[in-house]
């Protein structure tokens, strides 16, 4: 039987490559996003590969992520895999000069966010005895780096969720783990620099990482046989040793 995947964040970047990637491996998707635009066009491409259903709503608004996930029809409302994608990061800025505008946005989205749609969707999961949760995380949750901080702190606590959520789940044979990525080259610079033109040198000089890169790792955690759980994956491109060291070509 097909398989459905939920992912959140799916209107750019690592989320739509994933829904691609699941599309092409005949996965059914509920593809989430605060764009219905987007949605729409993505949903009319992958139509003819697979069974697509979208919800429009932004994750951290608690009430409107729990509506949402509860409309879905019969066809799609039960999930085997959730991909917790959304998230972002809200300027580059020492903890003493930060916006406490972005540090709210960044820890509505990262955290709270992830926390509303996994708590709409875990409860079929431990019903049914079977799942897969795979929260994306970031090299950030790993190592924290000069003005990094809140955006740091945020990605560090998908961490710890996962992990305790890899815990509480386990009588339930319920798989759980993260993906961390470095730099991937998608609209995340143009929302952490909002919109100025020091986000096009972010990439400059190297090879990053692309969204595909990351979509294809996850199809393969998902793929791999019932007894085998990847809990964490941590991707750099090749020109990325650590959160701060990445060869450039001048």
């Amino acid at each position: 039987m097909k398989k459905t995947a939920l992912i959140t964040g799916a209107t750019s970047g690592i989320g739509e490559a994933t829904a691609y990637e699941f599309a092409k491996q005949g996965i059914n998707l509920v593809l989430c996003g605060r764009r219905l635009e987007r949605l729409n066009t993505i949903q009319k491409a992958l139509e003819r590969l697979t069974d697509v259903y979208i919800l429009n709503f932004d994750v951290r608004n608690k009430k409107e992520a729990f509506k949402a996930i509860e409309s879905l029809p019969d066809k799609f409302k039960n999930i085997d895999i959730l991909i917790n994608n959304a998230g972002n990061a809200h300027g580059l800025d020492p903890i003493n000069e930060g916006s406490i505008d972005d540090w709210d946005a960044m820890m509505d989205i990262n955290v709270k966010g992830l926390l509303y749609v996994s708590k709409a969707i875990i409860p079929q999961m431990t019903d049914q005895k079977s799942g897969h949760i795979i929260n994306i995380g970031s090299s950030a949750g790993k190592e924290v780096y000069p003005k990094g901080n809140v955006y740091c702190a945020s990605k560090h606590a998908v961490l710890a969720i996962t992990e305790g959520m890899r815990i509480d789940l386990n009588p339930y044979g319920i798989k759980v783990g993260a993906i961390n990525p470095g730099l991937v080259e998608t609209e995340f610079s143009q929302v952490r620099f909002k919109g100025d033109k020091m986000a096009d040198s972010v990439y400059k000089g190297f090879k990053a990482l692309q969204a595909k890169d990351i979509a294809e790792v996850i199809y393969f955690v998902v793929s791999r046989p019932a007894h085998v759980n990847i809990a964490d994956v941590l991707m750099f491109c090749t020109a990325q040793a650590n959160s701060t060291l990445v060869k450039k070509s001048l």
